[in-house]
């Protein structure tokens, strides 16, 4: 069977483009050959880094290992301290993707991608607390606690009508958690569900509520201001969401509760 000389050159022509696209898609998303990536270190829904190696492996590290491999090029993972020192990585350059949680206030400094999981947040109490479910919580004297400006103290300081948030300055250890909630310092203690799973888990006289009250958007962060190096990312990330391969990376590391996002617009 021969094929049309019209049909060989669409063929030909489709070829040449593919790697073309690709190294186009690197130019814009990793500038330096390499694609850079940089996630919260102490967020267990996003990865766990190795004490002795510093290496992170999870969700981020299977994502950015097929962005990369997608582009063609070779990708590097680096835990951060928060969220404001991957903000300062992509304002800096330092860094060109940023794994966060979407809220308003960091999309004045930094744009986002479409979500790729979602990641849902609740309270852990003492195994004997009255509080059964998220919206208990919200009466006047109950003492909650979050990490200042992380995802669940933005949501919570927005949404609670009749008691406020109190605030730590960066996230604690599971035992300090513990202490916290077990001696009565606070009466709830919002984190995101895997982080309170792990903690319930390693200590009796804890409980995690069933409920949640808030589903955060993981997303990816970039430096500001780029609309179309945006616009290349999603269309890159729901190539990948189409697929099982966040599903699976979040069965492989054991996560409950979280699942992959769907792609926008498929």
């Amino acid at each position: 069977m021969r094929l049309a000389p019209s049909l060989l050159a669409f063929v030909a022509t489709l070829a040449a483009a593919i790697p073309g696209a690709a190294a186009s898609l690197a130019e814009t998303l990793a500038p330096t050959g390499t694609l850079r990536a940089t996630c919260l270190g102490d967020n267990p829904v996003l990865g766990r880094v190795d004490s002795q190696t510093g290496a992170v492996t999870g969700t981020v590290t299977d994502l950015v290992k097929e962005l990369a491999h997608r582009i063609g090029v070779p990708y590097t993972v680096v835990p951060a301290a928060g969220a404001r020192d991957i903000i300062g990585r992509l304002q800096a350059r330092t860094a060109d993707l940023g794994f966060l949680a979407y809220n308003a206030g960091r999309a004045n400094e930094v744009d986002f991608s479409m979500p790729w999981l979602l990641m849902p947040n609740t309270y852990i109490v003492r195994a004997d607390s009255p509080l059964r479910k998220v919206t208990d919580a919200d009466r006047a004297g109950i003492r909650i606690t979050a990490v200042k400006n992380d995802t669940q103290d933005v949501y919570l300081s927005a949404h609670l009508k009749n008691t406020r948030v109190d605030t730590v300055p960066t996230t604690p250890e599971h035992i300090e958690i513990r202490d916290l909630v077990l001696t009565g310092k606070t009466d709830a203690f919002a984190a995101n569900r895997q982080r309170l799973l792990e903690v319930a888990g390693r200590f009796p006289g804890l409980r995690v509520l069933d409920d949640d009250y808030f589903v955060a958007g993981q997303a990816i962060a970039i430096a500001k201001g780029d609309p179309a190096r945006l616009d290349a990312l999603n269309r890159l990330l729901a190539d990948v969401l189409v697929t099982d391969l966040v599903k699976a990376s979040i069965e492989h590391a054991g996560l409950r509760g979280v699942s992959a996002a769907k792609p926008e617009g498929r």
